[in-house]
């Protein structure tokens, strides 16, 4: 994805005591992979860590999508803020875990960063009818794909990724693999896949976890809460804290050597 926030304009930002705004764009590889849960779970556990959350609802006014599960009913969009017809406080509704949100149509061409002054701004990105990102998701600092560890969801989601990089002329994505049952299997895909994506692709895919397989995750849609607000100590709730901690610390790096993950030590 874009480099737009370089590591020499973080130490000038930190010098002048001003944290870069970090874009990060959630994309479902596949129906029912789960990005908008996981978006919105994400966003719940940086607000827990006093982090300023802007959730980007690409998805709105569909059945599931953000503004839908946290019934929020936003007074404007992305659109009316670009265009100075609303503020953003006048338009993005707040979630009871305190992330704001903000409908925006897949079309939508802006630039997030210029309305949103601190924190993260998490992109929950659709596609547009041709199956590429939308302008928001590919100017993102981070690409986050979410999807299933289930043999016939990692074959779809491999040819996805494909189109992705041939699409968009990507040298690096983040995965988080959903759903996971056996923590030893969850190794063995992340590792497949980012082997398969260097060697046939040369694309960097880093993954970043995995969210265990839980029953309060239903339990909390029916909610309307994330598990992170409704079941805080719920394995799933673990694990997207986890992920939420690495992001929330600032830009991902790429690791040296092959990444070992906690939560393989805990499962």
């Amino acid at each position: 994805m874009s480099a737009r926030v370089t590591d020499q304009a973080d130490g000038l930002r930190r010098l002048l005591g001003q944290a870069p705004v970090r874009v990060v764009a959630v994309v479902g590889m596949g129906p029912g992979a789960g990005a908008t849960t996981a978006a919105m779970s994400l966003g719940a556990a940086l607000a827990q860590q006093g982090k300023d959350v802007l959730l980007l609802d690409e998805h709105h006014p569909t059945v599931r999508s953000v503004c839908d599960v946290w019934a929020l009913g936003p007074r404007g969009t992305l659109a009316d803020v670009a265009g100075r017809r609303l503020r953003i406080d006048q338009v993005a509704a707040s979630a009871v875990c305190g992330v704001q949100v903000l409908p925006a149509s897949p079309g939508a061409s802006i630039d997030p960063r210029t309305l949103w002054p601190r924190g993260i701004v998490l992109v929950d990105a659709a596609f547009d009818d041709e199956g590429r990102l939308s302008s928001l998701a590919e100017s993102a600092d981070e690409l986050l794909l979410v999807l299933q560890p289930h043999p016939a969801a990692i074959t779809s989601a491999y040819a996805g990724i494909k189109r992705l990089h041939r699409a968009h002329a990507l040298k690096q994505l983040r995965f988080l693999l959903n759903g996971v049952a056996d923590a030893g299997t969850a190794q063995q895909v992340m590792h497949n896949l980012a082997q398969a994506a260097s060697r046939y692709l040369a694309l960097s895919l880093l993954p970043v976890g995995w969210v265990r397989t839980d029953p309060r995750l239903a339990d909390a849609a029916r909610l309307r809460q994330t598990v992170v607000e409704a079941f805080p100590a719920s394995a799933a709730a673990v694990d997207f804290r986890a992920i939420a901690d690495e992001m929330g610390r600032g830009t991902w790096r790429t690791p040296a050597r092959p990444a070992v993950f906690p939560q393989a030590l805990a499962a």
